[in-house]
């Protein structure tokens, strides 16, 4: 059972990317953001109310705090990054973030196993052969890289800090909704100050609300992976877990390869797999 929950993190986290991605190619990043963590809050919302999540506040609430402040900022590099393409190679760069918990665990004096020293050397050689061919190419591309890495560093940020939010699937949940409604507060005024610069926060003809499901999808399906991540760590080895959950650019990529028809050169996609299989050597260190 804790495989098949793991496997589930994967498939929800890589569709959830593929859609937010391909949603911001119809309007704009932080619209996306708002939007699906709004509706997200609001099924957390009710969660909560029904399994009296409240009586699992405390200090430790300010943890989810925190990871809701950085929580827009790596959803927005990423979405954008997925929006600028291709997703074949973002997504893989994205799954980075186990190193965060690697660092920390440095800091507070652990020392990486063998594993760990060479999964971090093959995800750094992933990271250059991935976004080697366009860092001399189209500004854009460049822009593509060093987003995924700026999401990398925020995934990881609010993986360790959900760590420490929380220690029972009731509080998880709360944790969890406070989490998504600092999103939404974050991301609500960063929208506001960009319409005070002047930028759209929908496309020219309106909110296209034939994307709400979507944007319900997206939002619904990074809850869920949480959940079911949550639930299989709870219930076995957590390297296991790990494992299995840090496949979800594979979802991603194949996603992107089937509906976009995506084709990567032969470096780029050399890289992807690199990186991938980087991350899952640091998660099994």
């Amino acid at each position: 059972m804790p495989a098949l929950f793991a496997l589930a993190t994967s498939l929800l986290w890589g569709l959830a990317d593929f859609g937010g991605g391909l949603l911001t190619r119809r309007m704009p990043a932080l619209t996306v953001v708002v939007v699906s963590q709004t509706i997200a809050a609001v099924v957390l919302g009710a969660i909560v109310v029904a399994t009296g999540g409240w009586s699992a506040a405390g200090p430790q609430l300010w943890f989810a705090f925190a990871a809701g402040l950085v929580g827009p900022v790596a959803l927005l590099s990423f979405y954008k990054a997925l929006a600028l393409g291709p997703m074949g190679v973002v997504s893989p760069l994205g799954s980075l973030a186990v190193a965060v918990p690697i660092t920390v665990g440095l800091v507070l004096g652990e020392r990486p196993g063998p594993t760990q020293f060479v999964g971090i050397a093959i995800a750094v050689a992933g990271v250059i052969l991935a976004g080697g061919p366009q860092l001399r190419g189209a500004p854009v591309q460049r822009q593509a890289i060093l987003l995924s890495l700026l999401a990398a560093l925020g995934f990881g940020t609010v993986f360790a800090l959900i760590a420490e939010a929380s220690s029972s699937v009731t509080g998880l949940f709360l944790a969890l909704f406070v989490q998504r409604v600092t999103n939404v507060a974050a991301g609500g005024v960063a929208l506001l100050a960009t319409l005070g610069r002047g930028a759209r926060a929908l496309p020219e003809g309106g909110f296209p609300w034939r994307t709400l499901p979507a944007l319900a999808f997206v939002g619904l399906a990074d809850v869920a992976a949480n959940g079911t991540y949550s639930v299989a760590a709870q219930h076995g080895p957590v390297t296991v877990v790990a494992v299995l959950a840090s496949l979800y650019p594979v979802v991603t990529a194949l996603a992107a390869r089937g509906f976009l028809s995506e084709r990567l050169r032969g470096v780029q996609a050399a890289g992807a797999g690199l990186a991938l299989v980087g991350t899952v050597l640091l998660a099994t260190g």
